[in-house]
């Protein structure tokens, strides 16, 4: 089982919020796009984050969004559409989407509208 699994998101997350407002996004857009993955609404996300759920358990909790399938591409260097263990391959869903925040994407094909 790999270390992040029982890592807190709410460890995580800073780091995720720093990433995205370097380049210029906010953390409104970062909670819009977790919320989007994880079927939670913004009082669900704060209670998660608040009572330092591991990403095993948040992931377990969530209602995954039925586009998250159409999320591919590369996140540290393995493809995401490829990873085998079902908990990585949400987790790596995560940090594609936080990615391409922080890229600059447009919200409407980061959430693929």
């Amino acid at each position: 089982m790999s270390r992040i699994f029982t890592t807190s998101v709410a460890s995580v997350y800073p780091h995720y919020v720093t990433k995205v407002e370097r380049k210029g996004r906010s953390q409104a857009e970062l909670d819009e796009v977790i919320c989007w993955l994880t079927g939670f609404d913004e009082n669900e996300l704060e209670t998660h984050l608040a009572e330092g759920t591991t990403f095993e358990d948040f992931f377990a909790a969530a209602t995954l969004n039925p586009n998250a399938s159409s999320i591919t591409g590369v996140v540290c260097g393995i493809r995401v559409e490829n990873i085998e263990d079902p908990l990585m391959q949400k987790i790596r869903y995560l940090d594609k989407l936080v990615d391409e925040l922080a890229k600059g994407k447009s919200m409407e094909k980061v959430l693929r509208h």
